[in-house]
């Protein structure tokens, strides 16, 4: 299973487009190979090296194995018009919202693609906690891609 962004290489700087004080924009993703017997994706995008512990930047679910991946964006794009859903960030909004580390300091952002046996039985707004709680016991594999970024 594999991860991937046109947008940045892995362990390489993510763009400021994708930064809450750029543009803000969701980076592309793609993936592939995915293990047999996937009925549906969750991603969660974590800052690791926030000063008050992990600090989730993205976080969906439910996203169909009919996708290859994600376009450019998606925040801005609202609702999907399948079965996939968004939770709540730790800005306590919902959808993306880009790399803002404190001034100075260089942190990881980790994109955690999940396979799932079944899709997540949560609606729009969940938080982290209730998706990983939903999540255990169905994962049947996981892909991670890091990138880095410095204000």
């Amino acid at each position: 299973m594999q991860i991937q962004s046109d947008a940045f290489e892995p362990n390489d700087t993510i763009p400021d487009r994708h930064a809450r004080e750029g543009d803000d924009l969701s980076p592309p993703l793609r993936w592939s190979d995915l293990p047999a017997n996937t009925k549906a994706l969750s991603l969660l995008v974590e800052d690791p090296d926030a000063p008050g512990g992990s600090f989730t930047h993205w976080l969906l679910w439910n996203i169909p194995v009919s996708r290859d991946g994600l376009d450019e964006d998606v925040k801005h794009r609202g609702w999907f018009a399948d079965e996939a859903r968004q939770g709540d960030n730790d800005f306590d909004e919902r959808g993306w919202s880009g790399p803002r580390p404190p001034e100075g300091e260089n942190h990881r952002y980790v994109f955690h693609l999940y396979a799932l046996d079944e899709p997540l039985p949560l609606e729009d707004g969940a938080t982290r906690e209730e998706v990983e709680k939903a999540m255990k016991g169905h994962i049947l594999g996981e892909a991670k891609l890091v990138g880095t970024y410095a204000r």
